[in-house]
């Protein structure tokens, strides 16, 4: 008789082989990667748990649980607000889920719900503030705010309404649905976190217009500040060429200028109409395009312009030149 394994543990191998490569890639356990080998751990336990009915670890599946919402937290605020942030004040979180377990296990199903509904609900409400917020993420992307983190902050919501409905379906009489719902909603979910956080990008489907943008005033009224700012930015641009660095940040570009990052961004909102990292993949597709001219392969005018990925690289260079990189060489 063949083994069979069951859809959580499959999920499980796959964010297990995503970590292990992002770590042989990157050389280091980075947050990401630790999030992703969460993600494997828990998805593993469910297996183990629901289809092998190993019972003695079913205690150990609501603490693993409870770090996940708060792990991709501290890697979103590290990523994009600061570098060297310190959340200790997150290790309450799992503590909070030890002590529901061993004194009050019934708690854990207001718990559990509940962190990844907020925890979720929180990343969607900081992306949603724009770059301002997130002035260390990198700009190669159309979307400041990291598309990416959207998504996992959506699957982390969508977590807690499987939770939601797992206690609906107890109370309703019909428990025997309970081992499906976690089965299909939780692996999937974990499996759809640690595939995103991998991803730079979603698709090279190019947005439509205005998509993905700030939400900006239609007719900015700008300024001779702004103007005067803008002017400036445009000049270290000329001089310092960093909008080819791949890894700039509009915290970066404000310290160099020695402005808040507030100020910097709304100028550009108000002079160009466009949000800093339209700003920025601009001048971006415009050496492209040099490059391209002057015989690059596309690749090469890609890496040589700061973008590190071709959907990226694809999307703003269509939106902006009306050609795919292909068709403008010709």
């Amino acid at each position: 008789m063949l083994p069979v394994l069951p859809i959580p543990m499959i999920g499980a191998l796959i964010l297990g082989f995503l970590c292990a490569s992002m770590i042989a890639a990157q050389k280091r356990v980075s947050g990401m990667a630790a999030l992703i080998g969460l993600c494997a751990l828990q998805s593993a336990l469910i297996a183990l748990v629901w289809h092998y009915d190993i019972q003695g670890l079913r205690m150990a599946l609501p603490i693993f649980a409870s770090c996940i919402p708060p792990l991709a937290w501290i890697n979103l605020t590290r990523v994009g607000v600061d570098p060297s942030s310190n959340e200790i004040k997150h290790l309450c979180v799992p503590i909070a889920a030890v002590l529901a377990v061993i004194f009050q296990p019934y708690a854990l199903d207001i718990l559990i719900p509940l962190l990844y509904l907020g925890y979720g609900a929180a990343i969607l409400t900081l992306l949603s503030r724009g770059a301002d917020a997130l002035p260390c993420l990198r700009l190669e992307s159309g979307d400041p705010s990291g598309r990416i983190w959207r998504w996992i902050g959506a699957a982390l919501i969508l977590s807690g309404l499987c939770d939601v409905a797992i206690i609906a379906a107890i109370i309703s009489g019909m428990a025997h649905i309970q081992p499906w719902i976690i089965v299909l909603g939780s692996s999937g979910i974990l499996l759809l976190v640690g595939a995103l956080s991998l991803s730079r990008d979603l698709s090279d489907v190019p947005d439509p217009a205005g998509e993905g943008e700030e939400n900006l005033d239609p007719k900015p009224q700008a300024n001779e500040e702004d103007a005067a700012i803008i002017a400036r930015l445009d000049a270290l641009m000329e001089e310092g060429q960093l909008h080819l660095d791949p890894d700039l940040t509009l915290s970066r570009l404000a310290r160099r200028l020695g402005l808040p990052v507030k100020t910097l961004s709304t100028a550009i909102n108000k002079v160009t109409g466009e949000n800093v990292s339209r700003y920025i993949n601009a001048r971006r597709i415009r050496a492209a395009c040099a490059a391209l001219e002057a015989g690059e392969t596309v690749t090469s005018a890609m890496l040589s312009a700061g973008f590190n990925t071709k959907s990226n690289f694809n999307r703003e260079f269509l939106r902006i030149t009306g050609q795919t990189p292909r068709a403008f060489r010709g």
